[in-house]
């Protein structure tokens, strides 16, 4: 079985009840998540190989936490202790015209303060088969971004691929700082997962104008975006990425590209009434990876990663608490519209 190491941050996420907004809350749902922590959570639960690398304090919200990625199936064991504080976001549920807002407090926290005594990489991933980071990741710290370069090396001289969601957060960094890192650690990378906004932001490409009522129209845009990043960087095996038309907080429309050996495979188009608009994209990256670790075939690979994104999209939480049999109804409905060719 092949093991996937996702590398990055867990925070504890906390929202105020649907329809009401912070300045209102007098309580507020507690549930554990991040990118790559949500990744490896939808790996495990698809019975894939996941292990979880990150560090969090040594009190009983990091012990919460490291307990609710085990219960999924989550290997924690190269999870760190220490610090002071486990990272927060605060997420306020938009509707209608009101869009979805997020608040971060997440500095100093135990895994902002890493160093790279903590993480052996020789002993960390060793017999992997994939390294899953985001730019979520990159963006938090100099130190993590040092970590980042000699995890990725090492990946390189040891056969282990390397799998980027570019995942740019303009409340994290700059443009600038970025497009200087990610042209760093590009030509390590070997798949390229790049939504919306990533491709300008995180590489200065192109791609999208920024109007997320018509992302799926500009799909050959984004076609010409994945065809640089390949041209670019050529030791990008595989480039994908999400394209949507968002039209209000709970009405949208999913479809995903896949770039690969010179042929672009398009998804279904879902139309969707979304539950909660968070982290679909890391439940996409998750179901792309479990296509190739299981050696789909790149259509297969590609419309099991979009129906994992959009199955997401109807669950409340970061976790995306979906089993193969869930994904896999969601590809064999009507709910999809394959798009005529």
């Amino acid at each position: 079985m092949s093991r996937v190491v996702t590398f990055g941050e867990v925070l504890l996420r906390l929202s105020p009840d649907v329809g009401t907004r912070i300045l209102q809350a007098n309580k507020l749902a507690v549930n554990y998540g991040g990118s790559e922590a949500n990744v490896a959570s939808s790996l495990a639960l698809l019975g894939d190989s996941a292990t979880l690398v990150s560090k969090v304090p040594d009190n009983m919200l990091g012990k919460a936490a490291v307990k609710t990625f085990r219960g999924l199936g989550v290997d924690t064991s190269q999870i760190k202790t220490g610090g002071q504080r486990l990272g927060i976001y605060f997420f306020e549920k938009g509707a209608s015209v009101r869009g979805t807002k997020v608040i971060y407090d997440r500095n100093n926290s135990s895994f902002a303060t890493c160093d790279d005594s903590e993480f052996d990489w020789k002993v960390i991933l060793k017999d992997a088969d994939y390294f899953y980071f985001s730019g979520i990741t990159a963006a938090i710290s100099d130190e993590l971004r040092k970590l980042l370069i000699d995890a990725v090396k090492f990946c390189k001289d040891n056969d282990i691929k390397v799998v980027c969601d570019l995942n740019y957060r303009g409340k994290l960094w700059t443009p600038s700082e970025a497009q200087r890192f990610m042209g760093k650690i590009m030509p390590f990378v070997t798949v390229c997962i790049a939504n919306d906004e990533d491709f300008k932001q995180s590489l200065g490409i192109d791609a999208f104008d920024g109007d997320m009522t018509r992302g799926i129209e500009q799909k050959s845009d984004f076609i010409r975006g994945m065809k640089t990043i390949k041209n670019k960087y050529p030791n990008v095996e595989i480039v994908a990425s999400v394209l949507r038309n968002i039209y209000s907080v709970e009405k949208s429309t999913w479809m995903a590209l896949m770039l690969k050996d010179g042929n672009v495979y398009e998804s279904p188009q879902y139309k969707l009434h979304v539950l909660e608009g968070v982290a679909g994209g890391d439940a996409f990256g998750a179901g792309l990876m479990h296509g190739l670790v299981n050696n789909y075939a790149d259509q297969k690979c590609i419309d099991f990663a979009i129906a994992a994104s959009v199955s997401k999209l109807t669950i409340v939480g970061d976790l995306n608490i979906s089993s193969q049999e869930d994904i896999e109804e969601v590809m064999n409905s009507d709910t999809a519209v394959r798009l005529a060719r």
